[in-house]
């Protein structure tokens, strides 16, 4: 982000929007506090799309006996002298919580701006009251083009919490090594590359859920994703594909994201481009994704999933040493050493495609 407000910094802001509130009525001063007038805001609950009754009800709506209406929200509050506060024409007091937003978001982004994004939880009363302010306070029909709203992030199936002890961060998920054979004799290095490829399976593994459904973040799909990421780059590779190159962007893969970021859409198409051996569509979409690393496509020693497998430098040299004396024989006819060859491989865990 280029500008990062702090409420703080936008005090001045928010008492002049609270004062236009007053002046076009629809506000008003009671006992110390400055409420908004939902009355007088058309169509209010249509973004949360609660009724009246329901948004009385709602959390976090007061129901005070200086307020006209139960749903009317408090645009400022008296402050005690313990608590914080500013100097304004009702007293001195503090800014509630929704015309924080409203004023820095005309500041920095003006009366209309294309998309605002927030968690499910927020769209009331939160969002619903923001935008009910800045409506009445520029005479506008909108204050943002798109709202998106995000479903909450699970772990393992719960809720992420701090009290439930399953809280994960990226920077977590990104140090997770790849597999316990790994550990203790990875080199920096190694460490670095286990990073770039964690995120990249981090991010696959997230986009498989739409945005604005409940996001269930477990170890068996980190795990999953991984392997089918690699398998995406392994066609990448044997295509030759060039990942530097500007990659035109799929018209299958766009159409998902350009409804309403249906990012599992996307990837039902990649996964064809896979199941089709079509490495330019397979590489163009997962750039478009932001999951191709060219360095990962240019990677010949695969020392990275060698490690991932348990396998050593000495087991890859004599692995690729049966891979080319299996070539050999095919090439010379010797099927009955290939198959010996192949089946030696496959007792240890390694299929050949």
């Amino acid at each position: 982000p280029t500008v990062e407000p702090r409420c703080t910094g936008h005090i001045d802001e928010m008492i002049a929007m609270i004062e236009t509130l007053i002046a076009k009525d629809c506000a008003y001063e009671a006992e110390g506090h400055v409420l908004l007038d939902t009355t007088h805001v058309p169509d209010y609950g249509k973004l949360s799309g609660r009724s009246l009754d329901e948004m009385i009800a709602g959390a976090r709506v007061e129901v005070a006996p200086y307020k006209r209406n139960p749903a009317d929200s408090v645009l400022w509050k008296p402050s005690s002298d313990a608590q914080p506060g500013w100097e304004s024409p009702w007293g001195r007091g503090r800014p509630g919580w929704h015309i924080e937003c409203s004023a820095m978001a005309e500041k920095h982004l003006g009366e209309t701006f294309d998309i605002h994004g927030g968690g499910i939880d927020l769209a009331f009363p939160h969002h619903e009251n923001e935008l009910a302010q800045s409506r009445a306070a520029h005479g506008t029909d909108r204050m943002a083009n798109v709202w998106m709203h995000n479903g909450f992030l699970q772990v393992e199936g719960e809720k992420m919490s701090k009290s439930l002890g399953n809280f994960i961060t990226i920077r977590q998920v990104l140090k997770t090594p790849i597999a316990a054979a790994g550990e203790g004799v990875a080199t920096a290095a190694e460490e670095a590359w286990q990073v770039q490829w964690n995120g990249l399976c981090a991010r696959l593994s997230m986009l498989q859920t739409r945005y604005r459904e409940p996001l269930d973040w477990t170890g068996r799909r980190f795990a999953e994703t991984g392997d089918e990421l690699l398998r995406w780059y392994e066609c990448l590779r044997s295509a030759e594909f060039d990942a530097r190159r500007d990659q035109a962007v799929p018209d299958t893969v766009l159409a998902s994201l350009a409804d309403d970021l249906n990012t599992p859409a996307a990837i039902t198409h990649l996964r064809a481009a896979y199941s089709e051996r079509n490495a330019d569509l397979l590489g163009a979409g997962m750039a478009l994704l932001g999951i191709l690393d060219p360095t990962f496509v240019e990677r010949d020693d695969l020392l990275l999933f060698n490690r991932a497998l348990g396998i050593d430098d000495a087991q890859v040299t004599r692995i690729e040493a049966m891979i080319k004396e299996r070539l050999a024989a095919r090439a010379a006819k010797d099927f009955a050493r290939s198959d010996e060859i192949r089946d030696t491989l496959a007792g240890e865990g390694i299929l050949l495609k």
